[in-house]
């Protein structure tokens, strides 16, 4: 069978949820037998977010292959088992640099490029690798922006041809906003009206329509949408907030008969199965059986979704122990050694994710010293576990003024630094080390335990390493390596013998964590978290 492809366009307003949405549709395809791939089309021109401001882009998600690449794809692999990678994001960026090495090569022959047909055939054939690199029943490609930017006119003619040449195997799924105007007290359905205006002005004509709203929407409301968007009544639908939690989208759009329209209209056959682990996800949530509050002491803590994974992992976590999760953002740069108590105090946990750069590093380290003098349960995540290296060596292995070396170049205590292989690369992203990499673990350590077994794959985004230089030092002070990448030497994850559970990796295990399955290392952080919660009563 052919793949079918599912092309979901925004309008009035960005931030409506369509990456959260094609997730959720793709849960809903996947329960009813079918395979999916995902594709985010996104309009900057960019090459790729990893060299984006967090407190602009937000998270970066980081794919198996090291591709760096926008968020969404984090909501696809958290809610879907569609093959991510390099080929499930495309931007801009990528597509003119692709066009231009063509051209550069003689691919065209001498002919004038234009983004007609050459862009656009780019773009048609990015849609079509998704289908090719994982062979699916359905593919879903959400287009990024708004309708009505400029950037994103390539993209929406792209899949306007496409669904020209492929007619039967396509359908455009139109997300809208709705708003509620208190002043006026009414709903209004103007916005909406001239989204899917402009929509038809390019030539794509929705087939459904979905509507964000914070409430949902009465029949008459749906059906004066149907009218004037020349839509199907049965095809208008609502998409309102979710009252407890993001995982009960795919339960309202199923109640709702949006996959089973899809499936109408694209011909599929599916048998529907229960969707019961979502619901008992839900549940969990609504009726915990206690409640533990944690600390993330991070720098881009301003930005909602600059660390959305690992707020992610740490609610799938909690909810696999039945607990409510109380989260309590800390800037990392108001943290000095005045505060750092009241700071940190009545907390049952510290977590200190990934980042770049000196800004907060030294609040850091004070958290982190907090943790392991007051038995208190840590998590280092990247630049988290460094943080944990060198707050040990200053104050156990008395190596004052270590440091890593992209914070002070001239320590005489590098204990974290740049391979040697690494320091005449000039590109910027080419120290990095991106994407999946293998780990073996040591026997009965806390990180073992974790996992259960002796081999594991997590993915990487960083430039810096731990010295194996202090290695001994360390270990002789009570820090055990329980991870460690055989091929070239590094270790990959760090734990404190003589404390409760102070661990920290140099991957980041929070993009492999789904709701359905946690991650198993902050199952256990939660879990050390309640015991030690427990203790103290």
């Amino acid at each position: 069978m052919e793949p079918k492809y599912i092309f979901i366009t925004g309008g009035v307003v960005s931030s409506l949820g369509k990456g959260l949405t094609a997730a959720s549709l793709g849960t809903l395809l996947e329960n009813r037998g079918l395979t999916v791939s995902m594709l985010k089309l996104d309009p900057y021109i960019n090459v790729d977010p990893g060299t984006m401001s967090p407190f602009q882009h937000g998270e970066v998600y980081v794919t198996d292959d090291g591709a760096e690449t926008d968020l969404d794809l984090g909501h696809y692999y958290r809610f879907t088992n569609a093959k991510l990678g390099a080929f499930s994001n495309a931007t801009t960026g990528q597509i003119y640099e692709n066009v231009i090495k063509k051209e550069r090569r003689g691919d065209f022959l001498g002919a004038t490029v234009q983004v007609i047909p050459h862009i656009t055939n780019e773009i048609k054939r990015r849609i079509e690798v998704c289908t090719q690199v994982q062979e699916c029943d359905v593919l879903l490609c959400e287009i990024g922006g708004t309708i009505g930017d400029i950037e994103s006119l390539p993209f929406l003619e792209a899949i306007r041809q496409f669904r020209y040449e492929r007619p039967k195997q396509c359908l455009n799924l139109h997300l809208t906003y709705v708003p509620y105007i208190k002043a006026a007290g009414e709903v209004k359905t103007k916005p909406t009206q001239h989204s899917v205006q402009t929509l038809r002005n390019i030539g794509i004509i929705p087939d459904m329509i979905l509507c964000r709203s914070e409430k949902s929407l009465t029949r008459e409301i749906k059906d004066k949408i149907s009218l004037f968007c020349s839509v199907p009544k049965e095809a208008v639908f609502d998409e309102p907030d979710v009252e407890t939690t993001i995982y009960e989208v795919p339960l309202m759009l199923h109640k709702e008969g949006v996959d089973a329209m899809i499936c109408e209209h694209l011909g599929l056959d599916g048998k529907i199965k229960d969707l019961n682990e979502w619901k008992s996800i839900v549940e969990s949530i609504k009726h915990p059986k206690g409640e533990i509050h944690l600390g993330i002491v991070g720098k881009y803590l301003q930005h909602k979704d600059a660390y959305k994974s690992v707020f992610e992992a740490l609610q799938h976590a909690a909810i696999s122990h039945g607990y409510k999760l109380h989260i309590k953002s800390i800037e990392s740069d108001g943290i000095n050694k005045e505060n750092v108590d009241e700071t940190l105090v009545n907390l049952d946990g510290i977590l200190v994710p990934g980042g770049f750069g000196e800004r907060g590093f030294e609040g850091k380290i004070l958290a982190a010293k907090y943790c392991r003098e007051n038995n208190i349960p840590y998590f280092g995540l990247c630049l988290g576990l460094q943080v944990m290296v060198v707050e040990f060596a200053r104050h156990v292995c008395n190596m004052k003024d270590a440091n890593s070396t992209e914070i002070d170049k001239q320590t005489t205590h590098p204990v974290i630094s740049l391979l040697e292989e690494q320091r005449e690369i000039e590109s910027l992203g080419g120290t990095m080390r991106l994407g999946a990499f293998d780990c073996t673990l040591t026997p009965n350590t806390k990180a073992h335990l974790a996992y259960k077994q002796d081999h594991i794959q997590e993915r990487h985004r960083h430039r810096y390493e731990l010295n194996n230089k202090y290695k001994s030092q360390l270990e002789a002070k009570g820090m055990i390596f329980s991870g460690k990448n055989e091929e070239q030497n590094l270790s990959e994850i760090i734990e404190l013998k003589e404390h409760p559970w102070m661990l920290g990796v140099q991957f980041h295990p929070e993009f492999k964590s789904k709701p359905i399955h946690p991650h198993p290392l902050f199952k256990q952080f939660i879990k050390a978290v309640i015991n030690a919660k427990s203790l103290c009563k």
